[in-house]
């Protein structure tokens, strides 16, 4: 299993946006450092928390910082864009980033931006169907001829070949309903399951799945567990009562954001404590790495088996403690959850088994060395402390 994050941002609107912009950039960086797999930038136009406009733009920036870690778009708003040009910054972001740009595609989540736009709400989800086979057709090097109520590409096609033979991976964004799902079939896209432990979102992960696997046989496609990504927000500590604690800094907060700006149903009932909620729902990790570890059990018990976790990047910890959580998965989660160790593991049960026989051997080879010596030196030549120290040991 894979690891990483998804960071939208949130950003609270009393931290300076340029600091707020460059801490996002310096967790990709961290998380490179520790191994993490995968980071998506988000696209948001409005709402004040989520101000990273372009993700384009934060992921041609921050790749110049790292080497290795691979970049998502989580999502460019296909609804917002002409496919031909999505396809052709996607492309340009595949060789800026040397082969580690991953197209993640979505309808958009915050209303407001669409209707700045004067783009209906409702009509959202069928502009980003109308979108995808076009964006994936330029991807795959066609020429490219296309008319909707909203575009028209007439014999469109990149100027670029893609970085490497593989090409950019393209993911479609799902939620609770189907139409992630049947895009992701019908083209032969990876799935990327936002708010996977939202109780909608977890509950429709099995279905999604086969709404997705059932649409690929129709169109000749094969769905790929290992381009699935799952969703949710995680905090971690060296005991439950810090973590508990930690979240303290901004949980309540970041609930009052996304229920009454965001419009998420996120907000715990009248009197219940939110660190409770988030537990209890299973909605988010806020304990220890094993409690982490159990999360991935339970989600992939219940999906049927993915291909990486992406913690929902946010602001419920301050940053030296929000470092610390990404170092504690990273050091004690992912080891037990991939079984990294299992070697490691069974040469020390080995040798604790086998103690007392291979001590005996050593005291064997000792005490012959120093006898031997003994024999051609004297004994009264023989450190009187390393002689008192093997009888101990012996």
């Amino acid at each position: 299993m894979r690891f990483g994050a998804f960071i939208a941002p949130h950003t609270p609107t009393d931290e300076h946006p340029s600091l707020g912009l460059e801490e996002d950039m310096d967790r990709v960086v961290w998380m490179e450092k520790l191994g993490f797999d995968e980071a998506w930038i988000g696209e948001h136009h409005s709402s004040g928390w989520e101000i990273n406009g372009s993700p384009e733009i934060f992921i041609a920036a921050v790749s110049q910082r790292t080497s290795r870690i691979k970049l998502g778009t989580g999502v460019v708003s296909l609804p917002y864009h002409n496919p031909f040009t999505v396809a052709d910054r996607i492309r340009q972001l595949d060789h800026i980033t040397k082969g580690r740009t991953i197209l993640g595609m979505g309808p958009g989540s915050l209303p407001s931006d669409a209707y700045m736009m004067g783009i209906p709400t409702a009509e959202a989800r069928d502009r980003m169907e109308q979108a995808i086979e076009p964006i994936v057709r330029l991807l795959n090097n066609e020429i490219v001829t296309a008319k909707t109520d909203w575009f028209n590409l007439q014999e469109a096609r990149l100027q670029l070949d893609p970085y490497n033979d593989d090409g950019v991976e393209i993911a479609a964004a799902s939620q609770v309903s189907p139409t992630g799902a049947r895009a992701a079939g019908k083209f032969g896209l990876s799935m990327l399951s936002i708010g996977a432990t939202s109780a909608g979102g977890f509950n429709a992960l099995a279905s999604n799945w086969a709404i997705a696997e059932e649409t690929a046989a129709e169109h000749g496609n094969q769905m790929d567990r290992n381009g699935w990504r799952l969703v949710g927000p995680v905090h971690v500590a060296e005991t439950r009562e810090k973590a508990r604690e930690n979240v303290r800094y901004g949980l309540e907060r970041w609930i009052e954001y996304m229920s009454q700006v965001a419009a998420i149903p996120l907000a715990p009932p009248p009197g219940q404590d939110p660190v409770d909620y988030m537990i209890e729902t299973g909605f988010g990790v806020i304990g220890t790495p094993d409690d982490f570890v159990a999360q991935m059990n339970r989600l992939s018990e219940q999906s049927g088996g993915f291909g990486c976790f992406l913690n929902l990047d946010n602001h419920w910890a301050d940053w030296e403690q929000t470092k610390r959580s990404y170092e504690l998965i990273a050091r004690f989660a992912i080891p037990k959850i991939n079984k990294l160790n299992e070697s490691r593991i069974r040469s020390e049960t080995w040798l604790r088994e086998n103690n007392a026989h291979f001590k005996g051997e050593l005291t064997a080879a000792v005490r012959s060395k120093m006898e031997e010596y003994a024999r051609e030196k004297g004994m009264d030549k023989l450190s009187p402390d390393l002689v008192a120290h093997f009888k101990a040991n012996s």
